[in-house]
Order: structure tokens, then C-alpha cells, then sequence
């Protein structure tokens, strides 16, 4: 593996095959090796797999941890390398931005401004301006992003769609600790005593899941012991009792348009426990969204959905998310 820090380097590297790259802001930990190796298995052992390490100051906020924000490149070279990579692009803040801070920058839209956005002014237009930068730089075949960042990567594949990006977005799913919690580097600011409070973000969107598969388990057995219509609607009845015939139709009734609500009460249930904690959970933000423009999903929802949250222990803000399939609903 070879390590370049600056774009002549970068553009005289010898392609071999397809060329897959993993963009990272460094402090690599076990979720960043699991993008490599999954890049790894994209581009196959005759492709080329790059990744890029830079701290971005133009997707940091007043107050946010730009300084604070972990360089380690020592080891992220040695868990690049171990995991499959042919390449680091490592450039300092003068190689990508030479003139300055950028005047043009690419824009976020409506899109950008919601949940994170709105959270972080002006984030993903500078998360989006140096990923654009990075693929110009890079020119991959293949660029491989973590679903954790739902949000990022939604953006990521919608510019990469609208400004005609010759580039396949891949999605890999968020690795987690044995506990549950979101691998993150951030990870690394938690006291033990946070850390026990910051589960609740995974158990919270475990919570919402297990809501969904249960409804749908109950929604699939009312359905399946429905009485038939005619004149066989009274003997069927009586064989399935009135009682649980009601209790099958309240079942049918709670699987379908108040679904999402219902996933978004299992979810906030665990939050709010873990706002009592010491230390408190302080929530940001939970909700269900429609991926395709990052808008909450309403009553009656079908398709793929995702649930994130963003919420602060301590003085450390961290994110999750997952993702559900809301059925068609009868």
C-alpha cells in the first residue's frame, strides 16, 4: 500500500481494473475496515482500492470539534492497508482547497436543511463540496459510503443522480459493538457512564423495529384467520369466537395507518427512560423519514423508511439510524 498527499500523486497512481474508494475523515476504527473490505470485494482482486483521509473544516459548525476532531494517521494506515487497500490519499487542507475556502460550493437543497441540516447549518453543502471534489480527484468506478450517515448518504446519491456523476454509490450497512451501539469515532469521548446512556440510541430504534415485526405478525394473523364472506360469515365467526374476532380486527385496525406512530411511541419510550439517566440522554431529534427527500413518513406509509435519531450524552452527539419496510396495507 502506498500513501499520497497530493492530487499529481494521486492522478499518476496506475489504475488496475475498477477503482472503488472509501472516503473517511481518518480516526479509522472497525466500521471505516469493513467499508475497506466490502470495497475490497467490489472492485475484486484485479481493481484498486483508495482511501482518501481528510479532515474536512468546511462540513464543521461554530462550536463543533474541528480542532478536537481525532488525527490518527499512523494507524488508520495500518488498518487501511490490513483491510485490503491499495492507496491513501491523505492531502493536506492546501491540496484541496489551494485558492482558500471555496467560493462555489455545491448546495444541499430543501434536503440538506432538514434533521442534521437543520441541526448543522451549511453541513452537508460542505460535506457534499468535498465529496465532489474527492470523486473529480479519485475518479472511482465505485464509491462506498456507510449507512450510519443515512442522511450523507442520501445526499451523496441524489447529487451524484442530478449532477450526472459517472460514479455507482454503494450503501454498507452500519457495523455495531457487541452492546449495539453505532461504531463511531466518536465513540471514543464517551466515559463509561455515558456509554451506558448512549446505548439507549440503538435500543430505541431496536424498539421501533421490534413494534413494526410485531404489528406485522398480528396484521399476517388477522388476515389469515379472516372470516369469509356469505353465508359462512356466521359459522366462522362462531368458530373463531367473538372475542378474538375483535381483537383480530383492532389488530388489522393498529396495523395500518398508525403504524409509523406507533414505531415512533416504541422508540421514544426507551429515549425519554434514558433522559433520567445519569448522565441524561438530552435528545435532538427522533424520526421516521422517507429516504427518498428526508421527509417524516405519514400515516398509512409503504416502502422503505429509516429511523434516526441524534442525541447528546455528555458534550459528545452522536447519530444512528436503521432502516424498515412498512408493507402495503390493505
Amino acid at each position: 500500500m502506498i500513501l499520497l498527499d497530493t492530487a499529481d500523486e494521486l492522478h499518476e497512481l496506475p489504475r488496475t481494473g475498477r477503482r472503488a474508494v472509501v472516503m473517511t475523515m481518518g480516526a479509522l476504527h472497525e466500521g471505516h475496515a469493513t467499508l475497506v473490505r466490502a470495497a475490497r470485494a467490489q472492485a475484486g482482486p484485479d481493481g484498486q482500492v483508495v482511501v482518501t483521509v481528510f479532515v474536512n473544516p468546511l462540513q464543521f459548525g461554530a462550536n463543533e470539534d474541528l480542532d478536537r476532531y481525532p488525527r490518527t494517521l499512523d494507524a488508520d494506515l495500518a488498518l487501511a492497508e490490513e483491510a485490503g487497500a491499495d492507496a491513501v490519499f491523505a492531502p493536506a487542507v492546501e491540496e484541496v482547497y489551494p485558492g482558500g475556502d471555496p467560493q462555489v460550493r455545491i448546495s444541499a437543497g430543501p434536503m440538506g436543511e432538514r434533521l442534521e441540516g437543520a441541526t448543522r447549518p451549511g453541513h452537508f453543502d460542505g460535506m457534499l463540496t468535498v465529496v465532489a471534489k474527492l470523486l473529480h480527484l479519485t475518479r472511482p468506478d465505485l464509491a462506498l459510503f456507510g449507512q450510519k450517515d443515512a442522511q450523507q448518504l442520501a445526499l451523496i446519491r441524489r447529487m451524484v443522480t442530478d449532477l450526472n456523476f459517472p460514479v455507482e454509490v454503494v450503501g454498507v450497512p452500519t457495523v455495531r459493538e457487541d452492546d449495539g451501539l453505532a461504531l463511531s469515532s466518536r465513540n471514543r469521548y464517551l466515559s463509561g457512564t455515558e456509554r451506558h446512556t448512549a446505548l439507549a440510541l440503538s435500543r430505541a430504534l431496536f424498539a421501533g423495529r421490534d413494534r413494526l415485526a410485531a404489528q406485522a405478525a398480528l396484521r399476517a394473523r388477522a388476515e389469515a384467520q379472516a372470516p369469509p364472506a356469505g353465508d359462512e360469515r356466521a359459522t366462522a365467526l362462531a368458530r373463531l369466537g367473538e372475542i378474538r374476532a375483535s381483537a383480530d380486527a383492532h389488530a388489522v385496525s393498529a396495523a395500518g395507518a398508525g403504524l409509523p406512530d406507533a414505531v415512533r411511541a416504541a422508540a421514544r419510550h426507551v429515549l425519554e427512560e434514558a433522559g433520567r439517566h445519569d448522565p441524561p440522554l438530552v435528545l435532538d431529534y427522533l424520526a421516521l423519514i422517507d429516504p427518498q427527500d428526508f421527509t417524516e413518513a405519514g400515516p398509512g406509509f409503504t416502502g422503505q423508511a429509516v429511523l434516526a435519531v441524534a442525541a447528546k450524552v455528555g458534550t459528545t452527539r452522536l447519530i444512528d439510524n436503521i432502516p424498515l419496510e412498512f408493507g402495503a396495507h390493505a
